[in-house]
């Protein structure tokens, strides 16, 4: 298990003031993740800068949104030791055995078994805003882009827009 954090670069250091004037781009398109297990924690960080660099905005906003109510985005360091830890603070904090309605065929409809996955989505949330300056993500140092998979393995789909001046 690596101890190293996941630094955050950008091609050019974040502007302290900046201005832009041109035409306005929106341009939205879907990531697809696969899954491997039940909960996962994938830093799909790359992907969004990739995207947002493709987009062509030079200052604007970036929007994910996942797709599922069993899966998050987020913004944390991504690192194999706080990764362990995120996912026993949620295995603690929403306990996969106790007694749900949702679980319970007399009470709901849902097969999966997976209240503790909807419980432990709505500490961590479906979307995230994101600024962009000089043509990238503002994100700091350590800041990564989680995907949180509560309930997998599954295809996961994370909606992404960016809106912004050319």
């Amino acid at each position: 298990m690596s101890r190293r954090s996941i630094v955050t670069a950008r091609d050019a250091p974040v502007a302290k003031v900046v201005s832009a004037a041109g035409g306005l781009v929106i341009h939205g398109e879907t990531l697809d993740v696969e899954t491997r297990d039940r909960i996962e924690l994938i830093d799909i960080t790359d992907r969004v800068m990739a995207y947002v660099r493709k987009a062509g905005v030079r200052e604007g906003m970036v929007s994910l949104w996942s797709m599922h109510t069993t899966c998050t985005v987020f913004i944390n360091e991504s690192q194999k030791a706080l990764d362990a830890d995120i996912r026993k603070f949620l295995e603690d904090t929403v306990a996969r055995d106790k007694y749900y309605l949702h679980n319970d065929p007399e009470h709901s409809d849902c097969d999966r078994q997976n209240a503790d996955a909807h419980l432990r989505a709505m500490l961590l949330g479906h979307s995230l805003t994101m600024q962009i300056s000089g043509g990238e993500l503002v994100l700091g140092r350590w800041q990564r882009v989680i995907l949180g998979e509560l309930d997998g393995p599954r295809a996961r789909t994370v909606r992404a827009q960016v809106w912004g001046i050319s």
